[in-house]
């Protein structure tokens, strides 16, 4: 029986003798590099224990800004509501909400910095409270007591008081019930209350146990020390592979692995620019629809913030498994070509295993998917093949 020579002289049993690994040695190598790949992420981790209070604020930044969005137009719909209201009774508004955009910019900002609260008071009420400041101020009418207190003159008459001043007991019409006619809803007016947005409670994480604010600044950490040390952690992943992969198929390994990690940054990237905002929106609708203020801890966003970049990362490696496969003989692009509507249907189900299955993290992890498994379509047929 006649050897296959390949051009060197040697036979093929042995060019391929010393790539032959029994379980055992698989498992060894499995152990060696696991191993490495964890003193990679404990080193990142350390790195992450430095900087874990700014990632803590960079992972708020988009629920932040997502709480804002949500008050403002809640705050905004329930005064346009009162409008219409008052509106349909013939009734004047205070302000238009042009006027409160314009109140909540202030002039040369980029953003509100301001919110307001619809408020309802009693104006006699109010009236009466500012009247008894008014003494206080220094006037022609008023005298000084020996504590540095000024009092209205015994002589002021009532021609003298100044509007909203409080009358005297004799010169109030006499009423059944003042009370009655002082404090009923008919006599409510519009009170708009305003704060800087950035002092509201409502913006901020919420730690519901001691522990809990410690705890995440330790997530914090390790999700950096994740995103420092995975150029070497797929380097250790690719290097198991090659273990079981011949001398003229290793060359792929060294060629994937800048590619792996640069699509696994932007597959994390994508989820943290792109896909939190409108997955936010969309959930927070369903807390408007219902009536439901949202308030979030910060330990269960933290959870959501490392799924969604995990699964966009790890998911964004398609094109190079599909030409890895390709280049091994796994197989071919006419394979690809043939089942790419049962891949599409592939791609959706994955999306919806790895997202929250919101239909806008289905809708921005399934498109790109279904991209990159065209383009490892055409990285299987383009790319020239070495010998």
């Amino acid at each position: 029986m006649s050897v296959t020579k390949a051009k060197s002289g040697r036979s093929d049993d042995d060019l391929f003798a010393e790539t032959t690994m029994t379980f055992g040695e698989h498992l060894e190598e499995l152990r060696v590099c696991l191993w490495r790949a964890m003193l990679g992420l404990v080193l990142g981790t350390l790195v992450g224990f430095l900087v874990g209070d700014y990632v803590v604020k960079l992972i708020e930044h988009p629920l932040t800004e997502a709480l804002r969005k949500y008050y403002q137009t809640a705050a905004e719909k329930e005064y346009s509501a009162w409008s219409e209201k008052q509106k349909e009774l013939g009734k004047s508004v205070p302000y238009t909400l042009k006027e409160i955009a314009a109140i909540a910019t202030p002039e040369g900002a980029d953003e509100k910095e301001l919110i307001f609260e619809l408020e309802f008071v009693h104006p006699q009420t109010v009236a009466d409270s500012l009247a008894k400041l008014k003494p206080a101020a220094a006037s022609p009418a008023g005298t000084t007591n020996k504590a540095g207190d000024s009092t209205k003159s015994a002589e002021a008459k009532p021609q003298d008081l100044a509007p909203g001043d409080a009358k005297t007991v004799e010169e109030r019409p006499p009423v059944a019930d003042e009370n009655a006619l002082r404090y009923t809803r008919g006599n409510l007016e519009p009170f708009l209350l305003w704060h800087p947005i950035d002092s509201d409670s409502r913006f901020k994480m919420q730690a519901t146990g001691a522990t809990e604010a410690f705890t995440v600044w330790l997530k914090a950490a390790l999700v950096v020390g994740a995103l420092i040390s995975s150029p070497w952690v797929f380097y250790q992943i690719w290097s198991f592979v090659a273990a079981g992969l011949y001398h003229n198929e290793r060359k792929y390994v060294h060629t994937f692995l800048p590619f792996s990690i640069a699509l696994f940054l932007v597959g994390a990237a994508t989820a943290y620019l792109f896909v939190f905002a409108p997955v936010l929106d969309f959930l927070f609708g369903f807390n408007q629809q219902l009536g439901i203020d949202p308030d979030p801890k910060i330990s269960e966003w933290l959870g959501f913030v490392l799924l969604l970049p995990l699964g966009f990362g790890v998911s964004f490696q398609l094109p190079l498994v599909m030409l890895f496969l390709e280049r091994i003989g796994v197989f071919t692009v006419r394979d690809y070509l043939e089942k790419w509507r049962i891949s599409v249907l592939v791609i959706v189900v994955v999306s919806a295993v790895l997202t929250p299955a919101d239909p806008y993290s289905i809708f921005f992890m399934a498109v790109p998917l279904v991209f990159l498994y065209f383009g490892g379509i055409a990285l299987a047929r383009f790319l020239p093949k070495t010998r």
